[in-house]
């Protein structure tokens, strides 16, 4: 999955790209509007980090030509001025977010996660990756679908894989997210979990990284 960074300030365009990196994503830059709406008009990116503050053409500019031209890419707007006035304004012509400057980056991340679950069109609990979707409400699964069946444990393995969507999850991660902390968390109860959902869901869909863990890949993506 690709992100666009649109940010004239390169501190802060290399210090969001790596954060947003390390979280999973390829990330590509724009250091002006002009350059920022050309490059988001013409590739696929599954959201935008816009800041307001830029030469050429401004972000309000860059987002309303997008908006205009029937783009539907999740947008993070920035701002160093925050006032109440441009965050309507921002919001109006169309963001999906607005986060003043400045702001700590796991904020960011966090912002970016929830405006993607939001614009899916799916609710909070139901997740989809590819052929692959979950609903946690109701406890179901299923692929390109067709129902799988899956207990309570496989469902938030595959949840916190999805929400992780991008970078492997070690063995102990998901220990810790799976068992309670009065249960003996042993990495082999993982390693039987994500073969029997291998065997329900197909070959391909999660991979292991030796040293780093599972992840979905493109095949589940």
């Amino acid at each position: 999955m690709r992100v666009l960074v649109v940010e004239d300030e390169d501190r802060v365009a290399y210090a969001v790209a790596a954060a947003i990196t390390n979280d999973g994503y390829a990330v590509d830059i724009s250091r002006d509007g002009e350059d920022g709406w050309f490059k988001g008009s013409t590739e696929n990116y599954a959201l935008v980090v816009l800041d307001l503050g830029l030469p050429k053409l401004d972000g309000l500019g860059v987002l309303r030509r997008w908006r205009s031209e029937g783009m539907t890419m999740p947008i993070i707007v920035l701002s160093a001025r925050g006032t109440w006035a441009e965050r309507v304004e921002g919001i109006d012509a169309g963001a999906d977010d607005y986060l003043p400057k400045p702001f700590e980056m796991p904020e960011l991340l966090a912002r970016m996660r929830a405006v993607m679950r939001r614009t899916s069109g799916l609710p909070e609990e139901a997740l989809a990756v590819g052929d692959l979707r979950i609903d946690m409400r109701n406890g179901t699964a299923a692929m390109a679908g067709h129902p799988i069946s899956v207990t309570p444990l496989e469902l938030r393995l595959l949840k916190h894989l999805i929400n992780n969507l991008g970078r492997a999850v070690s063995k102990e991660e998901l220990a810790d997210q799976l068992y309670d902390m009065n249960h003996e968390r042993e990495t082999n109860a993982i390693e039987a979990l994500v073969s029997r959902l291998r065997r329900k869901l197909g070959n391909g869909v999660i991979v292991s990284k030796r040293g780093y863990g599972y992840f979905l890949t493109a095949a589940g993506a």
